[in-house]
This record gives C-alpha cells, sequence and structure tokens, in this order.
C-alpha cells in the first residue's frame, strides 16, 4: 500500500539531482527531460550517495563505480544483475505526488 506525500516544486533546487527529504525518508530526486523520478538514495552496488552522480541516456549513474540504473524502473544495466528501488511521481503543477510505500510496522 503507498502513502502519497507532497512536496512543493518550490522548495526545491534548480538541480538535476538532488536529495529530499519526505516523511522522515530520504529520496534521490531527479529532473530531467521536464520528468520528475524519485529513487532511493544509496547504491545497491556498493551504498554510494547517488545524489552525488548524474544522468545519462534515461540512466541515473552512481559516481563512485558508474553503475547504471534505469529511471522509469530502477534496473540496473545489462549485466549487472541488480536493481534500485524507485518510487512513483506524481507532477500536479504547483506539488510533485510522491508514492512511499506504506510501513507495517508501528513503533508503540
Amino acid at each position: 500500500m503507498l502513502e502519497w506525500l507532497s512536496i512543493a516544486k518550490g522548495d526545491l533546487l534548480d538541480v538535476e539531482i538532488q536529495l529530499i527529504e519526505i516523511a522522515s525518508k530520504k529520496l534521490c530526486l531527479i529532473k530531467t527531460d521536464d520528468c520528475y523520478y524519485a529513487t532511493a538514495t544509496k547504491c545497491p552496488h556498493a551504498g554510494a550517495d547517488l545524489s552525488k552522480g548524474w544522468c545519462e541516456k534515461g540512466y541515473l549513474v552512481c559516481p563512485i563505480h558508474r553503475f547504471q540504473y534505469r529511471l522509469e524502473n530502477g534496473r540496473g544495466a545489462e549485466g549487472q544483475g541488480d536493481y534500485l528501488p524507485v518510487y512513483p511521481v506524481k507532477d500536479e503543477g504547483d506539488f510533485l505526488i510522491i508514492g512511499i510505500k506504506k510501513s507495517w510496522f508501528k513503533f508503540w
């Protein structure tokens, strides 16, 4: 089950990739070709900070080992055999709505 959370575009930096925090969760927010994508912040290969990476031909590229992850679905480039968690993003004018998987675990 997804929980849909909003963030104002006015609160974002005018950069291609940035680290954001929404509902106590850190995400990598990417804007390329006027489309927004949200991914996990850590590279699944070696844990590098992907907000320091770059985009190339539809892929997010890790700044450490150059591993690549497809923006639409998080799949690693051919031969990598890994994937990056991605989150759905809806562009609603002045706001972005991001779907975060709701945790079944609650603290008392």
